[in-house]
């Protein structure tokens, strides 16, 4: 059995979790995310943030379904546009779909759940939409 825990969406263009970047400083190398990635995490914490509504993380199994909107290119011509979003013609570029949902995640941890490691149920997709956003459902799996 399923509790709804949380329901957010995340508007603008989904943002994959960058690699993480080095730099020299004196003698030591130093890593840090990268700026794009830091500020992505931002609007999803407080997208997750507002939808916990103070109630704290889960600490049980979790399950999550997430879609994911992407604009088509402007370049293509109107025909093209109009087949890709009725759903005739699905995204295959980036973002990454597991970069995404690694970022997503990563910003949900401590204030949906604990630790991502409590995700025991993902469904996932991609598809064009004239509104570039990410919509997550969160919801509590009962251990019955």
């Amino acid at each position: 059995m399923l509790k709804p825990l949380a329901n957010f969406t995340v508007m603008g263009e989904a943002v994959g979790k960058g690699r993480p970047k080095f730099a020299r400083r004196g003698n030591f190398v130093t890593a840090y995310t990268p700026a794009k990635t830091k500020d992505y995490e931002a609007l999803v914490q407080e997208a997750a943030t507002k939808a916990m509504r103070g109630v704290a993380p889960c600490s049980g199994s979790i399950q999550v379904n997430m879609q994911i909107y992407v604009e088509p290119p402007k370049s293509w011509s109107k025909i093209k546009r109009n087949s890709a979003l009725l759903g005739d013609i699905k995204p295959s570029t980036k973002p990454d779909i597991d970069n995404v949902i690694k970022g997503v995640f990563d910003a949900m941890n401590g204030i949906v759940f604990l630790d991502d490691k409590q995700i025991c149920s993902l469904s996932v997709a991609k598809a064009y939409n004239e509104t570039a956003r990410v919509e997550v459902r969160v919801y509590e799996v009962a251990n019955v």
